[in-house]
This record gives structure tokens, sequence and C-alpha cells, in this order.
């Protein structure tokens, strides 16, 4: 009790903004009516749901109508994988996905299982040792019956922003669909989809200070898609289901606060990165830092450590008051790297020793030397036990 927590998780989710909680309010007590009635209720709840739609679409610089209102980020990048690749095999385009090896599971594991269920064939994409996508390995990847391209705006795992203007452009010139996981990019980089060049883009509001359970889908008008969920006519019959008004009317007022103040906040968060990966890499022997040194999120660390398990170095930081993440999974007792971490081509020993720090709106100056006193400490103790067990 009466610990000061230290939360660098904030890739992982935002504590909602108290601006958006008071956008969202009336939506649960006084303007409630479903948004697809035809009572002044209901009417009402439209109103809301399409202005919230003409924001997002401001900020996307895109038309109102592309944009698709979802329940999460997983959700959307589900839809756009899975719609594409059916309409497109419908149409008798093809068959063929391309994915990079480092996407979110939400991508990974969709593009799996149209693999080994529905009988696509699927193209995993290789990364460099910072886990960036080479454009020119898009380009070789591609066949005659290439029906979608998906490559993540930005790595949650080691921050790496990816060359999606590049990747587009090529897409573009052979004609096919191309889809963005911009979850992690929401409140920090640009998203306008022309100047970037994508056909579909997932956001979710968590990332950005906005409430869990509710996501976008942007689909460029002409991009062919198969509606997934169905049932009634909502989200023009691309996704069926009553719509969360008050989640929307939070997710857009995030959306835009976020990137008001972008240019501002992400040269905060930059010298309080710059700071902690300077610390750590200094004062912790045998420490890497992973992803890109400069093409990196603006607020993401991460790190690997020889010799230690990640996931009790988040114990003992969680001990201390910290709060963190780590790539990689426990399973049944052993520490397993992240499928990330291994497709940059780090060795077994280094990538079970991962660690997450990804800092937001909340942290000082003081938490990054808080940070550095007690990160060194605890992986010193934690390489005395493994040499003590061994």
């Amino acid at each position: 009790m009466g610990m000061r927590w230290i939360y660098l998780d904030h890739s992982a989710t935002t504590p909602v903004d108290p601006r958006v909680v008071e956008a969202m309010q009336p939506y649960f007590t006084e303007i409630y009516g479903n948004s697809a009635s035809i009572h002044r209720f209901g009417r009402a709840a439209a109103r809301a749901l399409e202005e919230s739609r003409r924001t997002v679409a401001e900020i996307l610089g895109c038309h109102p109508t592309e944009v698709v209102f979802t329940g999460s980020g997983t959700e959307s990048d589900n839809l756009a994988l899975r719609g594409v690749a059916f309409a497109q095999r419908r149409a008798g385009r093809g068959n063929h996905l391309i994915v990079s090896s480092v996407e979110h599971h939400a991508v990974l594991n969709t593009a799996r299982q149209l693999e080994e269920v529905f009988g696509f064939e699927v193209t995993y994409l290789p990364v460099d040792e910072y886990g960036m996508v080479d454009p020119d390995e898009v380009g070789r990847a591609i066949r005659k019956d290439t029906v979608l391209i998906s490559v993540m705006y930005a790595n949650n795992e080691v921050g790496t922003i990816q060359p999606i203007a590049e990747i587009a452009r090529i897409a573009r010139a052979r004609g096919i669909p191309f889809h963005t996981d911009a979850v992690q990019a929401g409140g920090m980089l640009d998203l306008d989809v022309n100047r970037l060049g994508v056909d579909l883009m997932t956001l979710s509001a968590h990332k950005f200070y906005g409430p869990k359970g509710v996501g976008v889908l942007y689909i460029r008008q002409g991009t062919p898609y198969l509606p997934v969920i169905t049932g009634g006519g909502h989200e023009r019959g691309r996704r069926a289901g009553t719509v969360n008004v008050a989640g929307i009317v939070g997710l857009a007022t995030a959306l835009r606060l976020a990137q008001e103040s972008r240019e501002s906040e992400n040269a905060r968060l930059r010298r309080l990165r710059d700071r902690l990966i300077q610390g750590i890499l200094e004062r912790v022997p045998e420490a890497r830092l992973t992803g890109h040194p400069t093409e990196r999120l603006p607020h993401h660390a991460s790190f690997v450590f020889r010799g230690i398990n990640g996931e009790e170095l988040l114990l003992a930081l969680d001990v201390e008051g910290i709060a963190a993440s780590t790539g990689s999974a426990c399973t049944s007792g052993r520490p397993e790297p992240s499928e990330v971490l291994l497709a940059m081509g780090l060795p077994h020993e280094w990538a079970v020793g991962s660690l997450r720090l990804t800092l937001g709106k909340s942290n000082t100056e003081e938490d990054i030397e808080t940070v550095l006193e007690v990160l060194p400490r605890a992986v010193a103790r934690l390489r005395e036990m493994q040499a003590i067990e061994v």
C-alpha cells in the first residue's frame, strides 16, 4: 500500500482519457437507443455514430463510408484477411496470401487457419535483424494468384516501423489489395490512408486512451470484400451486429485527441525513450536493444538480456512497482521465446530474456531514473540465482 506504480505497458493497453469518458457518458444513460431504430432515441444514436465516423474519416483522409466500426483490432484483422481472401477466391482471382512473419497473432493465426482449414496458400515474409520487411522481398513473393498482402505498420513487440508506403506502391502496381495492422501506430503515426497507399487498415481504441472493445477497419472503396459476420445490415452490410455507440464515440474522441497532440507528445516520449535505452544498455551487461534503432515507435523500448527468464524479470519488476511486458510466453514451466524474436534471428538463450517497456502520458523523467536503478539490480539478482541453480 502506498507504493507509486510505474506503468510501462502502454503497448498492451492504455488508461481511458477522462475527456473520453466524459464524451461517452451520455450514450450509456441518456442517448441509449439502438442506432438502427427509426424513433427519436435511435435517430440520436445514429447521429452520434455518423459524427464519429466523420471524425475518424477526416483523420484517415478517406470517405466516411469507407470506415467500418468493429469490436476490436483482432476482429478488424480477421475481417480484413477473411473478407478479402474469400471475395477474391469467389471471383476466381486466386488463392495466395502474403503476410510478414512478425505479424500480431490476429493476422498470423488467421492466415494459418486460411491455409490449413480453407486451402489458401500463404507466403510468410522474412525480416532482417531489426524485424524489418524488405519491400523487394514483397515484390519477389507476389504471384499471379496473389489476392492480398498484409504487413503491420509498427510491431507490437519490438516497435519497428515498417516501410508501409513502399510496400503499398508495389502492391498497387500489381493490383493487389494491401492491408496493414496499424493498432500500435494509432496514436503515434500518420494515418492518412492515401499517403500510406493502403487499401485496408486496422485500429483499436484502447491503444490510444480509448475504451476496450471497439475498433476500426478502413476498407477502400472498390476493394473486394465478402462479409464474414452476417446478420442485419449494420455498417452497410460489412459487419453485422448492433453497434457500440458509446464505445465508438469514445474511439473517435480518443483518436482525435491523440492526433491533435501527436507531434508534441511524441517528442516528449522520444526523449524519455532514448534516455531509457541509453541507460539500460550502459548499466546492464549483456543487454541488446531489439527492433530498429531509429525506425521505431517513439514510446517503445525493447530488450533481451542473456541468461535470464523474461517472465521472472517481469515478476521482479512487479515487486518493485514497475509494470512491464515481455514478448515470450511460458509453457508448462518452460520459457519459450516469441516468434518475432526468433524470426529476427536471435538465439534461444537471448530470446527468452525479453523485456518491453512502453511509455505513455503518465510517465516522467523520475520514472525513467527509477527504472534505471531497479532494472540492473533485478537482472543481476536473477543471473546470480541462475548461477546457483546451475
